[in-house]
């Protein structure tokens, strides 16, 4: 009934625990230090890796809100230009819509003075061709010629009687 494997032998509990002891040593000098370093590392690297996740995310959004602010600018700029363009071409399309009145104006009044001229000169005409003819009919209704000289003082004559005053 006495099984060795059960019974307690103190020589060999001393023996597994100082054995114990010096592997535990062994391990703390040779395993433990050097696997919580790279333990510690690891976790500095993660960390380090977080902080610059967080603030390339922050670098992010900053350049998204100065993108967003000069996609804006952009777009008041490119409004204030359209608006800018319609007023010009509303101004320019009235300027020329003015200066063809006044182009118009100023042909209408060129020809209003043409046909004045026109007609002076053609009431002109028919006065003198009416003097004439009436001195015909008198030359005739006399039968006597008058000369040359006398016809010029008697059509100068007429001409200051017709003419009306003006």
């Amino acid at each position: 009934m006495n099984n060795p494997l059960v019974t307690p032998d103190p020589g060999l509990f001393i023996w597994t625990i100082l054995t114990f002891l010096v592997l535990l040593a062994l391990l703390a000098k040779f395993a433990w230090k050097p696997l919580l370093a790279a333990l510690d590392q690891r976790q500095q690297m993660i960390a380090q890796a977080v902080e610059d996740a967080k603030k390339a995310r922050e670098e992010i959004e900053r350049v998204r809100q100065e993108s967003a602010q000069v996609l804006n600018k952009a777009r008041v700029d490119a409004e204030a230009i359209v608006t800018r363009a319609q007023s010009d071409a509303s101004a320019f399309n009235e300027e020329m819509r003015q200066k063809a009145i006044a182009d118009g104006q100023a042909i209408v009044q060129r020809a209003e003075k043409q046909i004045e001229l026109e007609k002076n000169r053609a009431i002109k005409d028919i006065r003198r061709e009416t003097v004439d003819l009436s001195l015909a009919i008198a030359t005739k209704l006399l039968h006597r010629n008058i000369t040359k000289d006398d016809n010029l003082a008697l059509i100068d004559e007429t001409i200051k009687q017709i003419q009306p005053t003006e």
